[in-house]
């Protein structure tokens, strides 16, 4: 059963449209279907390991990273739907509709990201669904910019969809499938892989020559032949011989072994051209020296999962118009991070430069509500201050253990006098 749809309104503010969109409509046509390759995608994943787990590898690293939702920001938001920051918080972190956990419906949207370019999310009014991005199909709009996206006979507005998509050169409506790059390294993984399976099954190169000066008869070569598969089983690792009868010579055309043949070190270079493509160090999938795994860990995380990640943020930023963040505290991985931003802030709040408040609000935690949280801090013992001569040093009342000093000076100061 589909429900009726209402058509989606303009926004009542008043905006400039962009004169030039019909002509990129003109240019790039309305429709606009996934560039990748679905079936290859999909065999790629299932049948190269080093495409499977780098993939896994990124989705598992993204859904687990939460995000840490504020207040409402005015005049953004692209839903009518007035929600609360508890909803939007139970929907990004907890339960998107009621069917699908967190982690399943986070994994769903990095995965058709990663291998088609783009992703989908559909928003009822009150739950989020995943739409798969290779049959979604967009069609502009001559004025403002989406017109509609349809989905088999289904039709969604603007306003129903939350559409994140990868960079693409080609296509500013569409997204570019990472694997993209390194489609001829998959197909050549392919291609090795089976030949590698062939070349081991039915034994290519024989190892067994029986050479003979006369000229044998085809029935007796059958028989020979015959008689050896009966003694040496195919099942067993045995591989029928080649008769060479007439004084025939045998020469080697070519490599006959798999070492000879290079295939490790081929597999390997496609294998690190596909790594690149997806953002993965190659370390993180094979063994090395722990000492450089740290290095590139925080290096995975920042240059591939959290631009990952800040690119739906924004998509759901904008849709529904609250103030979203990743929320690092939770990522094992990012929290040398931690120890640097609360030296960063604290230094910035003793110097005097950011109040507390400012500094929580940066570090994602609520705002103090008192005079301490909102007043900047002074520091006291700053030498040479452009401040008052009568202001900074040792507090008023103070007990501090420079107080005795100053006494004693005091009282050197009346003798004198």
């Amino acid at each position: 059963m589909r429900w009726p749809r209402t058509r989606w309104s303009k926004p009542k503010r008043q905006e400039k449209l962009n004169p030039a969109q019909e002509d990129i409509q003109n240019d790039t046509g309305s429709q606009h279907w996934s560039e990748a390759n679905a079936y290859s995608s999909k065999l790629a994943f299932q049948n190269i390991p080093e495409v499977q787990r780098g993939v896994c590898l990124i989705v598992d690293s993204c859904a687990e990273i939460n995000i840490d939702v504020k207040k409402k920001v005015n005049g953004v938001g692209l839903t009518e739907s007035v929600l609360k920051p508890a909803k939007i918080n139970k929907l990004l972190n907890y339960e998107p509709n009621p069917f699908q956990d967190i982690n399943q419906f986070r994994s769903n949207i990095i995965t058709d990201l990663i291998l088609d370019g783009d992703a989908f999310i559909y928003w009822d009014g009150a739950h989020l669904y995943n739409i798969p991005a290779n049959k979604m199909e967009i069609v502009s709009h001559p004025r403002t910019f989406i017109d509609h996206y349809k989905y088999g006979e289904t039709i969604f507005q603007p306003n129903e969809i939350i559409h994140i998509k990868e960079p693409n050169a080609d296509n500013m409506y569409r997204g570019a499938s990472r694997l993209k790059s390194v489609e001829s390294n998959i197909k050549l993984i392919g291609q090795m892989t089976e030949f590698q399976s062939t070349f081991l099954k039915n034994g290519t190169v024989s190892n067994i020559v029986l050479q003979t000066e006369s000229v044998l008869s085809p029935k007796i070569k059958e028989r020979i032949l015959r008689d050896w598969s009966r003694k040496y089983s195919a099942n067993r690792g045995g591989k029928l011989p080649i008769i060479l009868d007439g004084n025939f010579q045998v020469k080697t055309l070519g490599a006959e072994t798999m070492k000879e043949l290079d295939f490790e070190a081929s597999l390997e270079i496609n294998a690190d051209a596909v790594l690149k493509a997806l953002g993965v160090p190659k370390i993180l999938l094979t063994s090395g020296n722990n000492a450089n795994i740290a290095p590139n860990v925080h290096l995975f995380y920042t240059s591939t999962v959290l631009p990952l990640v800040n690119r739906t943020i924004v998509a759901l930023e904008r849709f529904f118009g609250f103030d979203l963040k990743v929320n690092i505290a939770d990522v094992i991985a990012l929290r040398p991070e931690l120890a640097q931003l609360s030296t960063y802030y604290s230094t910035l709040t003793n110097a005097g430069i950011l109040s507390r408040n400012e500094a929580r609000v940066a570090l994602r935690y609520p705002e103090v509500d008192n005079d301490i949280g909102n007043n900047l801090f002074l520091p006291q013992n700053i030498a040479g201050s452009a401040l008052d001569g009568g202001v900074g040093g040792r507090p008023t009342g103070s007990d501090s253990a420079v107080e005795p000093a100053n006494q004693n000076t005091n009282q050197n100061d009346v003798q004198n006098e």
